[in-house]
């Protein structure tokens, strides 16, 4: 499925329903020392929250990536060179107030014109392009094989999925109704829309349909305002409703109105240059992925960027709402190594493909001009040595057909066993390593910002990792700058909890370097390479 934000709105609504300072130095701290450093016991606060990613270990117990620790003692005083960083996604807000002033923009055409002034065969690609026109919604690749019928590789195994996706949905839609239905039953007796949680517990009724309205609304009300419910269930029905009309509708056609023929490749002239969208708010997974990279720094309007200071974010909107179409991705990738990005983030994929030879040529390409890929894991809790997830570097555990890509699993800020998101996929061999994953603060569309929790949100913060060290050291490649990234991360022993089954593991084994990323160690390491 496709790889987005987890939907937190998902997760909390069915749970309720069913429940009723020297010379700078590597980090080095021996793990018997790491692992019995005191928990944080008390949360965070919301300052600290909203940008954990950037905090310390070691100083803040918890589990960032030191990237306040590295521009304070690293960089301090150093001028990096500008790097673009390819952010291929469901569309960036390019107006929003933090990351106006870090877009790409195309030296070499003029904007308005209705001329391909660079001759890349896209007009007026000021600031990227848009691989999906006009269309928003489209099915899953599971969908689409079930679509073309039982001759179609993979059939047998996309339609059980669909079906058991199906009867999945049926079930939440059952429980939506039923949140729906109670609503209606407490505005009714009540007669106004918002209400209080004191309000409900007032209601005195003998119909049992309300009594059950009361106890839900009991339950739903002890934890937030009746307008962060409403902002929760209309996500959850946005959810639901996705799925039923689009995403699992096998009669859905999504690309009709794309008008190219999503199965050649050299069937290249289609899209626009409207990079956010036809709706902004679309846009907002791209802009989040967009802001945890670049959002400005120091500015009090949202969180900090990783690297706001030293890149352009190029944006590719070829993620709809559904799963991706691997020639869209294909040419997105291509597109940002031919217009000089030196990093792309992918925050996107599934776990069937049609066309994903064409997606692999696509990153030898990428390897072949030095450019580097990190990608997100995916958030169904899959280990990946097991269940193939598309892209990746490697399928069936064959050798890695490319050098230039990072996958990336997501962390919690909360140190020790509860380490891992429940969400993230996993692998010894076909994840690299972690990041911060969960409730990551960012920038969403018109000049809004929200907490979103994915491997999509981990991809990013390594992404910025990745441009820094392309910005302060150019000189090293692509490769070694993912050999920096995993050889600089903290190694960490810790029992964690991991999977579908939420089974035990020691966290130095779910990964292919048994590491969480860390900023401060790369760059001191990517200045002693370039020292070499």
């Amino acid at each position: 499925m496709k790889i987005q934000f987890k939907p937190l709105f998902l997760s909390l609504a069915l749970a309720l329903v069913l429940s009723g300072c020297g010379s700078a130095k590597m980090v080095s701290t021996p793990i018997e020392n790491i692992d019995r450093m005191p928990l944080k016991t008390t949360p965070l606060k919301e300052k600290d929250l909203q940008r954990w990613s950037h905090l310390d270990l070691v100083k803040d117990t918890v589990p960032g990536m030191s990237v306040d620790k590295a521009y304070a003692e690293v960089l301090k005083g150093k001028k990096g060179t500008k790097v673009i960083v390819g952010i291929v996604d469901s569309g960036v807000d390019i107006n929003h107030e933090d990351l106006k002033s870090v877009i790409w923009t195309n030296p070499k055409e003029i904007s308005g014109n209705n001329v391909d002034d660079d001759n890349n065969g896209y007009i007026d690609d000021i600031h990227g392009w848009n691989f999906l026109g006009d269309a928003i919604h489209e099915q899953l690749e599971m969908t689409r094989i079930v679509k073309r019928g039982p001759s179609t590789p993979e059939y047998s195994k996309a339609k059980a999925r669909l079906d058991e996706e199906l009867k999945v949905l049926q079930q939440d839609k059952q429980q939506l109704d039923m949140i729906l239905n109670a609503e209606k039953a407490i505005k009714s007796y009540l007669k106004k829309d918002d209400f209080t949680l004191e309000e409900v517990k007032k209601i005195e009724t003998k119909e049992q349909s309300l009594l059950q309205a009361k106890a839900m609304f009991s339950q739903f009300l002890t934890g937030m305002t009746k307008a962060e419910f409403d902002k929760e269930i209309i996500d959850y029905k946005d959810h639901v409703y996705g799925q039923l009309n689009y995403n699992l509708n096998v009669e859905y056609d999504g690309r009709k109105i794309v008008d190219d023929n999503p199965d050649d490749i050299n069937d290249r002239k289609y899209g626009n240059n409207n990079v956010i969208g036809p709706e902004p708010k679309e846009a907002k997974h791209g802009t989040h992925v967009a802001g945890i990279v670049a959002q400005v720094r120091g500015n009090k309007k949202g969180g900090d960027g990783v690297a706001s200071s030293v890149v352009e974010i190029m944006a590719i909107r070829a993620v709809p709402d559904g799963d991706e179409y691997d020639k869209d991705i294909a040419l997105g990738i291509r597109y940002a190594v031919d217009n000089g990005a030196k990093v792309i983030n992918g925050s996107f994929g599934k776990y069937f493909s049609q066309n994903k030879e064409l997606v692999i040529d696509a990153i030898k390409y990428a390897e072949s001009k030095d450019v580097l890929l990190v990608i997100a894991a995916g958030n169904e809790s899959y280990d990946l040595d097991v269940t193939n997830k598309y892209p990746n570097d490697t399928y069936d555990n064959s050798p890695e057909f490319a050098k230039n890509v990072l996958i990336i699993g997501a962390l919690t800020p909360d140190y020790g066993s509860k380490m891992v998101a429940s969400f993230s996929n996993y692998g010894k061999n076909n994840v690299d390593i972690f990041a911060p994953g969960e409730k990551i603060y960012a920038t969403t569309p018109l000049n809004t910002y929200e907490y979103l929790q994915g491997t999509s949100m981990a991809s990013p913060n390594v992404a910025g990792v990745a441009a820094l060290i392309r910005s302060y050291y150019p000189s090293l490649t692509a490769i070694e700058v993912k050999q920096i990234i995993m050889e600089s991360g903290i190694l960490l022993k810790n029992m964690i909890s991991v999977g579908e089954d939420k089974h035990k593991a020691i966290f130095s084994e779910i990964s292919k370097s048994g590491k969480i990323v860390n900023a401060y160690n790369a760059l001191l390491l990517a200045e002693k390479m370039t020292k070499k």
